[in-house]
């Protein structure tokens, strides 16, 4: 096994809430109006320190999505997912783009996020109508 290399970051910045690892810089968060099956999801153009998983056709709120999950480099949990295809066209601006489950970072601030008790639909995500 090789050695770890891991991207530290400067500034206001997203972390894995298992081993801390950063993730992402708030200042490249493209949208908070995502859901999620434990809440809200933050939607980025950029992130560091993780690995894919297989690639995976999954049913939305907004359609078909051909995605990958995205792990932590530092302690492999899960911390949301990859948009490597959209087959709605109104969709296609999200490939590419990272969801982060934003109860599985601590927030810029060290915080972390409490789910709500109410039921959540899994594998959803939300339109930034």
């Amino acid at each position: 096994m090789g050695r770890l290399f891991v991207i530290t970051l400067e500034g206001s910045f997203y972390s894995c809430k298992h081993c801390r690892t950063h993730l992402a810089l708030s200042d490249d968060t493209l949208s908070k109006s995502f859901h999620c099956r434990h809440g809200k999801a933050y939607l980025f153009d950029k992130i560091v320190n993780v690995t894919v998983g297989e690639k995976e056709e999954r049913t939305m709120i907004t359609g078909l999505h051909t995605v990958v999950d995205i792990f932590c480099v530092g302690c492999g949990s899960l911390v949301g997912w990859k948009y490597e295809a959209a087959h709605e066209k109104s969709q296609k601006y999200k490939e590419g783009k990272f969801i982060l489950e934003r109860f599985k970072v601590l927030g810029p601030d060290g915080s972390y996020y409490v789910s709500s008790q109410e039921a959540q639909v899994v594998g959803s995500d939300a339109d930034d109508a």
